[in-house]
């Protein structure tokens, strides 16, 4: 069958490739990337304010390419995906380099050694977009040489982005201004010390404007308070993915400055949930991805999921390798370890006390309300041995006693918690009352009709079926379990 070679038009799949996805700390990332793979294990990054020349320097002392390992480095899509890749290997597509400058500059320039040969390669996009052809320099531009400035050591990469149009509105309307600028860089900073956490915690070094970048580690290693549940291993599709849990202090533990570092690049409130790793490095981090809601009491869970570069198909990585979807395969077991830890963090921020690795209930406090979980639901109870309820218990007959101790197991079930677990509850044609429930609708039938107030079955059946905890009980049995189990009083009032 006959074929037509066919070449897609440069300006407008440029255009297209600028707009990927990327914000300016993923497109950082994503070239720092490349350095890691070429073996780095020093890294400066220089950003230079200026509103006509300013420009993105990264160096590296990795093992540098020859030309031609740079003239495929240059170009767009030099690796296939379905490839295997070298261990620890980040890279999968072969666009990061090109994508991310792009998405930030129209002019890349690369000037890389290895085993003392130089080789450079020059995109500039607004000569691609004019002639309209995939045209690469093969030097670097005379004007902007001594700004790039040679690779010192041996061997090592010079990655050199300007006409930052996108970075800081050069060439626009809307140029940054310094402050803005340098504030950006500030949150670049902190987005890369997060993202390489690892790395820097084992050696790696990087440096932006010549400020060393620390390792912010969000399950907080070193913490003596924090709980580190058990590792977890799980196959999707026939590969390991490790799973570790951690539960964070109690906030009143910190004082002002640690609770803010701790709270990360997002705060507390998001950055709780899965934090996604490959290849030690994060490439997800503060989601539930949709199986939980983020709450202030859950809070304090942060789960790390580690899985290495042969699940990227399984877990969808995107090109800016900051984007996944999480396996139908993996999200049952996720689930279940994720509804744990979280019941934990609300039992510790309930009660502000430090819990146990099994999640074992701190009662004997001054709390109103403990976390009751039992096999299928958890709920909230009040601490019936609350110092001041175990004195009015105390000082009334056991009748009154009883009444009491009822109307508190209405006040339970009327939470606002545990009225949201029953709102939606389906009802069944062949209705099956537990015996807790059923035992709580005899006693209070019993107490109402011993108010003297006159009342029939079907009125008290009606009345119970409209109280919070209830609403998922047809009145027909409500009204069947009264005739039944209280129909000697029953009759005595109507």
């Amino acid at each position: 069958m006959a074929t037509i070679r066919t070449q897609p038009s440069a300006a407008p799949v440029i255009q297209a490739l600028r707009s990927i996805g990327y914000n300016a700390q993923t497109a950082i990332s994503d070239i720092v990337d490349n350095s890691i793979d070429a073996n780095s294990d020093y890294i400066q990054i220089e950003f230079d304010y200026d509103i006509d020349s300013g420009f993105i320097r990264i160096e590296d002392n990795g093992i540098g390419m020859t030309d031609s390992e740079l003239q495929q480095a240059m170009t767009i899509g030099s690796k296939d995906p379905r490839k295997k890749r070298a261990k620890e290997e980040l890279g999968r597509f072969g666009m990061g380099l090109k994508t991310a400058s792009f998405s930030m500059g129209k002019r890349l320039c690369v000037i890389t050694k290895k085993n003392g040969i130089i080789s450079e390669r020059c995109w500039d996009l607004d000569y691609v977009s004019d002639k309209n052809e995939w045209l690469l320099y093969e030097t670097i531009p005379s004007e902007i040489k001594d700004k790039i400035g040679q690779v010192g050591e041996n061997s090592g990469t010079i990655v050199f982005v300007d006409r930052l149009d996108r970075f800081c509105g050069y060439g626009t309307k809307k140029v940054l201004k310094q402050d803005s600028y340098y504030s950006k860089v500030k949150r670049i900073h902190k987005y890369l010390e997060m993202v390489f956490h690892v790395m820097l915690e084992k050696g790696l070094i990087i440096t932006i404007n010549g400020n060393t970048l620390y390792p912010w580690n969000p399950f907080l290693e070193g913490n003596q308070r924090r709980i580190e549940g058990e590792e977890q291993i799980i196959r999707v599709n026939q590969k390991l993915v490790n799973i570790t849990p951690y539960v964070l202090p109690h906030p009143t533990t910190f004082n002002q400055v640690e609770y803010r570092y701790a709270g990360g690049i997002k705060g507390w409130r998001d950055q709780q949930g899965f934090y996604i790793y490959r290849e030690n490095r994060m490439v997800s981090y503060g989601d539930w991805f949709g199986m939980f809601p983020k709450d202030v009491p859950s809070e304090l869970v942060r789960i790390k999921i580690e899985f290495s570069n042969e699940a990227d198909d399984d877990w969808k990585i995107d090109v800016k390798k900051s984007s996944i979807s999480v396996p139908d395969e993996a999200k049952e077991d996720l689930q279940a370890i994720a509804k744990y830890y979280r019941q934990l963090s609300q039992e510790m921020m309930l009660y502000r006390t430090k819990a146990t690795r099994t999640g074992e209930k701190i009662k004997g406090t001054l709390n109103t309300w403990e976390l009751s979980t039992d096999d299928i639901n958890s709920s909230y109870i009040l601490n019936r041995t609350h110092p001041v309820l175990t004195e009015i218990l105390k000082a009334v007959d056991i009748d009154l006693r009883r009444k009491i101790n009822v109307y508190l197991k209405l006040v339970e079930l009327g939470s606002p918690c545990n009225l949201l677990k029953t709102a939606n509850m389906v009802k069944k044609e062949e209705q099956q009352i537990d015996e807790k429930s059923m035992k709580l609708i005899v006693d209070y039938a019993e107490i109402l009709f011993s108010t003297g107030i006159e009342l029939d079955v079907e009125k008290v059946a009606e009345t119970i079926s409209m109280m919070a905890g209830f609403e998922g009980i047809e009145i027909h049995t409500i009204r069947t379990i009264i005739d039944k189990e209280v129909n000697s009083n029953a009759s005595n009032n109507t």
